[in-house]
């Protein structure tokens, strides 16, 4: 019998596999939440593409990681010593990667609290260009992706099992992008709760760098609270502009 099909005739792997592309799809919201925020701020012809081409790398960045999974796993050894704590380069990428989130989501925070911001750290477009999108786009993936394999490696030893979780992880990603972005676009409330979520991430990216423990459980449930709130906003808006829009139209009835 062939190694692939060995490694599926236990029933454990099966259960890896399935609880792998969970975690996998979870921590992808994440990724996704960025690359929407990012790529709404494109003309509309080319955020698709974007999201495409982003999505697209973060497949082969991760699965080209899973090729050189040892080196992968060696990043967690020290490197370096910083405020007592000893740092790997999975420790340096993470709390990067994080401090570039802190930043981002702050500038675009900024930026929709006040749409003319007059001359300081912000200073620049509030769009941005196709290039620059994909160039932020594939160093969140880097980030996310170094995290994202680290995890599956302390989940499972077989390769398969996580070359088949990152590709049904790319593909959930790749459907629900355009309908998540459409959504965020939508909805502009949508979009500082996103920028939140982001900003959150970005601290914890950086609280776990440096070692410090953060449950991921409390932090996902924290946004889906958050994100259950909002939705309750959205839902009561809507209904009272349906009944302002019915009330408007409503023949006014006189008296004989």
């Amino acid at each position: 019998m062939p190694e692939f099909l060995t490694i599926f005739a236990d029933p454990a792997n099966w259960v890896a596999l399935a609880t792998l592309i969970v975690m996998e799809v979870v921590l992808g919201i994440d990724n996704l939440i960025f690359i929407s925020i990012l790529t709404n701020k494109l003309p509309e012809h080319q955020r698709e593409r974007a999201r495409f081409i982003g999505i697209g790398a973060a497949l082969l960045l991760r699965l080209a990681l899973l090729g050189s999974v040892f080196l992968i796993v060696q990043l967690t050894t020290p490197v370096v010593t910083l405020f007592g704590q000893g740092l790997s380069w999975r420790d340096i990428i993470l709390i990067a990667g994080g401090l570039f989130l802190v930043w981002k989501a702050t500038k675009e925070i900024h930026h929709n609290v006040d749409p003319h911001p007059g001359p300081d750290m912000f200073r620049g477009p509030a769009t941005i260009g196709f290039g620059a999108a994909i160039v932020q786009i594939l160093i969140l993936d880097m980030v996310f992706s170094i995290d994202s394999i680290i995890t599956a490696v302390g989940m499972t030893k077989h390769i398969a099992i996580m070359m088949i979780a990152v590709i049904v992880t790319v593909i959930v990603m790749l459907v629900a992008a355009t309908p998540l972005a459409n959504f965020i676009n939508a909805n502009p409330s949508v979009v500082m709760l996103a920028l939140a979520f982001l900003l959150m991430i970005g601290m914890t990216l950086i609280a776990e760098g440096f070692h410090a423990e953060v449950p991921k459980g409390y932090v996902y449930a924290a946004m889906a609270f958050s994100a259950l709130v909002e939705g309750l906003n959205i839902v009561a808006r809507r209904a009272r502009a349906k009944a302002s829009g019915e009330q408007e139209r409503m023949p006014v009835r006189r008296d004989p």
